[in-house]
């Protein structure tokens, strides 16, 4: 359990935006399947996780129930953030039994998607503890889905990059050929966007002291070895955050971290899940 972790989720409107996306993806133009049940009976449910986990996603989980019938009864024995085992029983849902057999799919995907990001970004801090590294997410999300899988992260342990092209500068190899350089890309983005993060990517040493001596906010080394991550850790001397992205695993991760890297971002966290496993049975009556 990770009872002191406390990660706030996008705004509601947002989650109910991803869930009316769900549902019509879902109901389409109706439940054909929804007639067997009567109109008024009403019917309890368990949650159980069949694996050990990271949970993340119970206000999705919840809108979903929601949407569907306004006066359902949820009763969370778990909150996003903490550890559950397998076999653990995290809620129960009491309600009308239409609004849970048809929320219950929607429901499942998005507890399960970020219950999956949320439990994979808990290994990848656990494998950096007792260093300085923070691990990072990146933009390599499901469509649609971001500000929920950035989320998720946070519940996990880690930390988010940009959320999207626009609330930082990354400059990357194709950025400083046209610029006409590092020192010109970085002259370039601090004129027209003073106000942001300004974040470079460099291949070597040189381009390193190019960057620091040209003012970037953070320096990425991509694709460094481990002992040109060491040098570069050396070289900056604490001047300018450093972040290692590329080759990043749970199997390289540790050592990428005792090199004094301030930043390593896993492009993993988001897009190499697998869904938790949960069940949800109901009792009608």
């Amino acid at each position: 359990m990770n009872p002191g972790l406390v990660v706030a989720p996008p705004a509601i409107e947002s989650i109910n935006a991803d869930v009316e996306h769900a549902f019509a993806e879902d109901f389409g133009s109706g439940d054909a399947t929804v007639s067997l049940l009567a109109i008024d009976a009403t019917a309890t449910a368990a949650l159980t996780c069949r694996d050990d986990a990271v949970l993340a996603g119970t206000p999705w989980f919840d809108a979903c129930f929601r949407r569907l019938d306004p006066a359902v009864h949820i009763e969370w024995h778990a909150h996003d953030g903490d550890s559950v085992a397998a076999g653990s029983i995290v809620c129960h849902v009491a309600g009308r039994a239409r609004a849970l057999v048809g929320a219950e799919r929607s429901a499942l995907n998005f507890l399960q998607l970020l219950s999956a990001t949320a439990t994979v970004t808990s290994r990848y801090v656990a494998a950096v503890a007792g260093t300085r590294t923070r691990v990072l997410d990146t933009r390599k999300t499901l469509p649609g889905l971001r500000l929920a899988q950035k989320y998720a992260v946070r519940c996990g342990g880690g930390h988010n990059h940009r959320m999207g092209l626009y609330d930082a500068i990354l400059i990357k190899e194709n950025h400083i050929i046209a610029a006409g350089g590092i020192a010109e890309a970085i002259a370039a983005a601090r004129r027209l966007h003073p106000e942001l993060l300004l974040e470079i990517e460099v291949e070597n040493l040189d381009e390193l002291q190019q960057a620091i001596a040209a003012g970037a906010g953070r320096i990425m080394l991509d694709n460094f070895t481990v002992p040109l991550m060491r040098e570069a850790v050396a070289l900056t001397a604490g001047r300018i955050p450093l972040e290692v992205s590329g080759n990043v695993d749970l199997a390289t991760i540790a050592e990428y971290a005792r090199t004094g890297v301030d930043f390593i971002s896993v492009g993993a966290l988001t897009k190499h899940v697998h869904a938790v496993d949960l069940s949800l049975r109901l009792q009608v009556g």
